[in-house]
């Protein structure tokens, strides 16, 4: 491992450490708080959509979420581990097939639903059925 892999990594350690990021993949939905600063006031503000895309490249993390807003699809990219964001909820897992959900820009209505994943609790863990 090189010098800046090796601080990449501790970089990642000390923000993973401060705020924690859920198991997510592309196909669920999330609700991303961001903040917001307006003038002196600053305030958190939901972003909810499905995930599209993911892409994991150490501390240049991102994910890209899909919503539809007033009739029109908007698709917002985040970087994981950006400062903006106070946390990440996951809402529902989607069950899906790719890694990356663009075909969703083309899809309108009951077609570009996503089927949930059934998510099995047992003792001591969450599987996956």
């Amino acid at each position: 491992m090189n010098i800046i892999q090796q601080i990449e990594a501790e970089q990642q350690a000390a923000l993973l450490a401060k705020r924690a990021v859920p198991e997510f993949s592309p196909g669920d939905t999330l609700r991303v708080f961001v903040k917001v600063s307006e003038g002196q006031r600053e305030r958190t503000q939901a972003y909810e959509g499905v995930c599209v895309a993911r892409k994991n490249a150490g501390v240049n993390s991102s994910f890209t979420v899909r919503k539809i807003s007033f009739g029109e699809g908007v698709e917002r990219v985040f970087p994981l581990y950006a400062p903006v964001i106070d946390k990440v909820e996951v809402v529902r897992h989607g069950r899906v097939r790719r890694a990356k959900l663009y075909y969703l820009r083309d899809r309108r209505g009951r077609a570009a639903r996503i089927a949930e994943e059934q998510v099995v609790v047992s003792e001591g863990s969450a599987e996956k059925a």
